[in-house]
């Protein structure tokens, strides 16, 4: 059985009858996890293994892991900054900011891994520009090429930690005061202001070799009227055309408000497939999964395989047991304890 091109999430912290049914459909390649799937590590890592035992080859775990509000699993955790606080780092310490992005990295990957899950939904490669309800202090920086150095450090440690970074949310969603989680955001600045700042991160994270990326569900109406991730203009033309992206392209929830323009969820999901997503996301929503996995047909694209297959977690990472018994990770947490934390949490999407 080949990997799906479906992500679903799960209700609660075990894996039901009902769970292991969608999870075996061979639409379903990914699960995605919440703060509801997590009561101890002990619990995640017997959760993850059993998920990764269904199938050959294993669907992927994923999770929004990124520090500061959007950090899923917290007890027996590291604290893990929001990103802002690196880019404020950077403005006094250029060097100091971009050896704790690093460690912040390396942190992040290390203990997911531990866990058994693949890879986080991270880096953020918005621009702050101080108007984003949704972004806020997940952005690392106003200058897009303060972001991409503070991300390529980021990227370099979550690969010594075991895992591949996704860039999002391509291309740029810091712009606007709108939330996609809850309506529909139009940015409705040319194409060359975006290209020349937004895009930045971007286009040199790919050149660094990032290999995932998510697309904003956001409007650019002077480029495309659909949103970019249902958009073949942005995703087909400029990401992989223009930007030379060869990795892998995971769509925004589907449940979002920001994706209802593209119709039911059925329509969604084709449209984001069409557009160039070799994976979409469906969260917080049971019926709607069900919807989907009933209605889909899709016959996944071999580079689209091949894509996935990379993003799976690096084989053997060290336990959590090991982790703290390894001076180079008890290094890393005492480096990185302290900068600048913020409690609560984002409650849907990504």
């Amino acid at each position: 059985m080949t990997l799906g091109p479906i992500m679903l999430d799960l209700e609660g912290t075990k894996l039901t009858a009902a769970d292991k049914r969608k999870l075996l459909h061979p639409a379903v390649g990914g699960v995605i996890l919440f703060t509801r799937n997590y009561s101890s590590l002990a619990q995640l890592t017997q959760l993850t293994a059993e998920i990764h035992s269904l199938r050959t080859p294993p669907l992927l775990i994923a999770v929004d892991h990124e520090g500061g509000r959007v950090q899923r699993f917290r007890t027996d955790f590291t604290r893990l900054p929001p990103m802002r606080e690196l880019g404020r780092i950077w403005d006094e310490h250029p060097g100091q900011a971009r050896h704790l992005a690093r460690q912040t990295g390396y942190v992040l990957a290390a203990e997911l891994r531990a866990a058994g899950v693949d890879f986080s939904f991270t880096p953020v490669l918005d621009m702050d520009y101080g108007t984003s309800c949704v972004i806020g202090d997940r952005a690392i920086h106003r200058q897009p090429e303060v972001i991409a150095e503070l991300a390529h450090s980021l990227m370099s440690g979550l690969k010594s930690g075991g895992m591949n970074a996704v860039g999002k949310h391509f291309p740029g969603h810091g712009c606007i005061q709108a939330d996609s989680h809850f309506e529909l955001p139009v940015d409705r600045r040319a194409y060359t202001d975006i290209e020349m700042n937004d895009m930045v991160p971007f286009r040199k994270m790919i050149e660094l070799g990032l290999i995932g990326i998510m697309p904003a569900h956001v409007i650019y109406p002077e480029v495309d009227i659909r949103p970019a991730g249902f958009s073949g203009v942005w995703l087909k033309k400029i990401l992989r055309g223009e930007l030379g992206f060869e990795g892998c392209i995971f769509s925004d929830d589907l449940n979002m408000e920001g994706a209802a323009i593209a119709g039911n969820v059925l329509q969604r999901a084709e449209s984001a497939l069409q557009a160039g997503c070799d994976m979409v996301l469906i969260c917080n929503n049971p019926e709607a999964a069900d919807t989907l996995l009933a209605e889909l047909r899709w016959d996944i694209p071999a580079i689209s395989l091949v894509r996935l297959a990379r993003m799976h977690g690096h084989p053997h990472p060290e336990s959590i047991v090991e982790l703290h018994e390894n001076s180079k990770f008890v290094k890393a947490v005492r480096d990185i304890a302290g900068i600048g934390m913020s409690n609560g949490e984002l409650p849907l999407g990504n």
